[in-house]
């Protein structure tokens, strides 16, 4: 049986015990004594502003195929109503403010609703292979991805607790001005990766949830690049995929500390490098890369062989593409 170790932090921790039936909060399990609600895991605005019905639909690792109305998540009323719809609003206001008003955000507002999208999926994914399973004896999910998943919860809790980062951020964010300022709403992620990427009306989000800021500095160059300037959907799909596959190639596992002084949890990173002096990052292979690309560029019919025509500079719609050098 896996077995996430339960970290005497006064934080729920849902991995000790597999807590993923809908009985109690996945935020806060049974800290709170009122009544427990499914709430939608794609907010209602949200599906509004985008022009959604709710019967687009979304396909899960069991490859289930589910609307996105039926989604929903257990949460408790008090958290729900005291500190989940509060940062809801904050939230609906930014995106209908586009990206001026998204980029003057708190990181933080950010981090915890992309967190609670992303955790959501999980949360869902994870019921789904416990029912599949009957125990948690089967689940075939390595400990070091759920301790990830588990550091994010506690992350996420700053929400109804006193919680503090020590000097870091857990998170790479990155916005971006788009071309296209009707540009339609779409959402991507990496579960594994905890990687999150969103674009919509004049602004794109791209999100690493856990790697310290390091993604952010891997590819600071070409953010430097496009700092204020409206980039168009190819630029910003590039974009994305470099995120996404240097989240691949990231090989650490950030860890951290959790001490209790006085009321207030405070969180303090690990060194990433720790004893390890291989780089932080595997080596960028454009063949991969270019595949990745692909992926993304579908809409545009540009194929990996096109892409990777040169095999030492692939396309790129960005004038100066720095782009690692390939292995």
């Amino acid at each position: 049986m896996v077995n996430i170790v339960a970290m005497n932090n006064g934080l729920y921790n849902p991995f000790q015990n597999f807590d993923f039936l809908y009985k109690t909060c996945f935020l806060s399990g049974n800290t709170f004594n009122s009544p427990v609600l499914q709430v939608p895991l794609i907010p209602k605005w949200l599906l509004e502003l985008a022009g959604l019905t709710g019967e687009e639909q979304i396909q899960f690792l069991d490859e289930s195929i589910r609307a996105y109305k039926t989604l929903v998540i257990p949460v408790n009323s008090e958290v729900n109503e005291q500190f989940l719809n509060p940062l809801e609003e904050k939230i609906e206001a930014a995106f209908l403010g586009g990206y001026q008003s998204i980029s003057a955000l708190n990181e933080l507002d950010l981090f915890n609703w992309i967190g609670k999208f992303l955790y959501g999926f999980i949360y869902i994914e994870m019921h789904s292979a416990l029912r599949k399973e009957m125990t948690a004896d089967g689940l075939n999910m390595s400990q070091s991805l759920m301790m990830k998943f588990a550091n994010l919860n506690f992350m996420m809790q700053n929400l109804y607790t006193s919680l503090e980062f020590e000097d870091f951020k857990p998170w790479s964010i990155t916005i971006v001005k788009l071309e296209n300022k009707e540009t339609p709403f779409s959402f991507r992620d990496e579960i594994n990766t905890l990687t999150f990427s969103l674009k919509m009306k004049d602004f794109g989000i791209i999100v690493c949830l856990q790697d310290n800021g390091t993604n952010k500095r891997y590819h600071q160059e070409i953010i430097n690049e496009v700092k204020g300037k409206a980039i168009t959907a190819e630029q910003f799909e590039e974009l994305t995929a470099r995120f996404y596959y240097s989240a691949y190639l990231f090989n650490r596992l950030p860890e951290y500390t959790f001490m209790p002084v006085e009321g207030t949890i405070y969180i303090e990173a690990m060194p990433l490098r720790g004893n390890m002096s291989k780089p932080l990052f595997d080596v960028w292979q454009h063949k991969i890369y270019a595949h990745v690309l692909e992926t993304f560029w579908k809409p545009w019919g540009y194929v990996k062989f096109e892409i990777i025509k040169n095999p030492d500079e692939p396309m790129s719609f960005f004038e100066k593409p720095c782009l690692p050098a390939s292995g």
